[in-house]
């Protein structure tokens, strides 16, 4: 029997991945792309010789990679190399950043000071973050839910322990274990991966903790994030998958509960007997299947992760300061953090992540210099519409960047990008410029957020961050294999 052809919207890793599982086990994989070249957000810019990954810039969970390149047949092409510093953290109050390591004697050295018996407190904090991650792996994270009431029954296997922490936010259980504000400060940044503020992110996310002080680290890529992309494309051209860009979809055709063909804004029909969609599970419900549950008004009800405010500078010089990764904050985190995603003006006094590449991936930029990746987490487009001071902003930015680490980042720029929730919206068809997607309250977690499976049309599957299980790389690799299973489970009915 010939398997069936598959053609998958959008080309983030998600999307590729799904590529690969499938082309691997047989099945005729085509590909459309509204952006130019491939990666979603997992992107590139190359501009006067330098190179910049435009989103993700380091990864966790890294074993989950290996395990999706064993499952198709291949060795692992990634050479990866663990952060050590994981990051460092900026202050404005502290003449010194902060260094966080994973090594718990280099990490309790830097908070000797700050937080007496931190290496106790600390110990005691990731045993219950440990206890969260592996009681729900298998039993929640890496699972489908063909209902909510399958999903809750399936919570019920979860030791009862954890419930409060899907009560209370990830702030307060910080609260609860450590007294100085620095250290609180620094152990909810993970929520930020969520793009959420830790005190609207449950407890139970500081398996995250655990995740990046002892379970697998954080890991860059040689030769930059990019070649993550570099690698899958070439791993699919391979198998032959047919990728077509420029291309977006505007509506689709469907007739006895399948979804017959798709149509781009050129008005081309494409046709298929599997669709994989690697746009956003929510809007596209809404936006292209135009169901009521997912209208305009009622997407703008849901929570949604942080807009990114994204600067690329290409600088003459070393800012010998920074670190891969660094972050910088300001004195007032709580206010701050309450605020800023919900204002209709630019932060006056922003927090921002500052991320050197070229630090470890010398090839990203012309010898003597350095490529700068700056984000700063910014209101949605619900809540700021006008991006005309993105200028203003941006200089901002800059500013206190040259000041607090001593280097002069407008004098030495030879290039300089700045893209706004505007520019992330259009260019990756984010819903109003969210940067990773649904956020992930207790409401939109698990089987609460938008199924990998369509609620009506039995060929028409999702991948991604805002389906199952989550945002984050390594997140959207295990959303690759539980869709693929759903697939496979389809296609041995018809």
């Amino acid at each position: 029997m010939q398997k069936p052809k598959a053609l998958i919207v959008g080309t983030g890793l998600g999307g590729m991945a799904t590529a690969l599982r499938l082309a691997t086990r047989g099945y005729e994989v085509e590909m459309v792309e509204r952006y130019h070249q491939p990666g979603g957000r997992l992107n590139r810019m190359v501009k006067d010789g330098f190179e910049f990954d435009l989103g993700p810039s380091f990864f966790s969970m890294s074993y989950e990679f290996t395990e999706f390149f064993d499952d198709c047949g291949v060795t692992n092409p990634l050479k990866i190399r663990p952060l050590d510093p994981l990051y460092a953290v900026y202050f404005r109050h502290l003449k010194q950043p902060l260094l966080i390591y994973k090594d718990k004697e280099k990490l309790s050295e830097t908070f000797r000071n700050i937080e007496p018996g931190f290496k106790a407190k600390l110990a005691k904090y990731l045993a219950a973050a440990k206890a969260v991650f592996h009681d729900t792996e298998y039993r929640v994270v890496k699972k489908n839910f063909d209902s909510h009431t399958s999903y809750l029954l399936g919570l019920t296997k979860v030791p009862l322990k954890h419930a409060p922490g899907m009560f209370t936010s990830m702030w307060d259980r910080l609260s609860s274990q450590f007294d100085a504000e620095e250290v609180k400060v620094v152990m909810s940044l993970v929520s930020f991966f969520l793009g959420a503020t830790p005190f609207d992110t449950p407890a139970v996310y500081s398996l995250l903790n655990y995740m990046e002080l002892e379970h697998d680290g954080y890991w860059n890529v040689e030769g930059g994030m990019y070649m993550i992309t570099t690698e899958l494309i070439k791993l699919l051209e391979d198998r032959q998958v047919k990728i077509h860009y420029n291309t977006e979809i505007v509506r689709a055709e469907e007739s006895d509960g399948k979804v017959n063909a798709l149509f781009d804004k050129e008005g081309k029909r494409w046709t298929a007997d599997l669709f994989i969609i690697n746009a956003d599970a929510a809007a596209f419900r809404g936006k292209i299947l135009n169901r009521k549950k997912y209208s305009e008004t009622k997407l703008d009800n849901l929570k949604w992760t942080l807009a990114p405010f994204t600067i690329y500078l290409g600088v003459k010089g070393k800012a010998e300061q920074l670190s891969h990764h660094n972050y910088f904050l300001g004195d007032n985190f709580k206010e701050y953090s309450n605020s800023i995603f919900k204002t209709s003006v630019a932060p006056a006094k922003p927090y921002y992540y500052v991320n050197v590449s070229s630090r470890s991936n010398p090839n990203c930029a012309p010898e003597g210099c350095e490529n700068i990746f700056i984000l700063c987490p910014v209101p949605d487009l619900r809540h700021k519409t006008d991006w005309n001071d993105a200028t203003a902003l941006a200089d901002n930015i800059i500013n206190d960047l040259s000041e607090r680490v001593n280097f002069d980042f407008h004098k030495q720029t030879v290039t300089k990008t700045v893209l706004t929730p505007l520019d992330w919206e259009k260019s990756f068809n984010l819903y109003r410029g969210s940067g990773l997607g649904l956020a992930h309250g207790m409401g939109q977690v698990g089987g609460f957020r938008p199924s990998n499976k369509d609620e009506e049309f039995r060929n028409l599957f999702y991948v991604g961050a805002s389906t199952i299980p989550g945002t984050g790389l390594p997140m959207v690799i295990i959303g690759s294999k539980l869709v693929t299973e759903r697939i496979l489970n389809y296609v041995r009915t018809i």
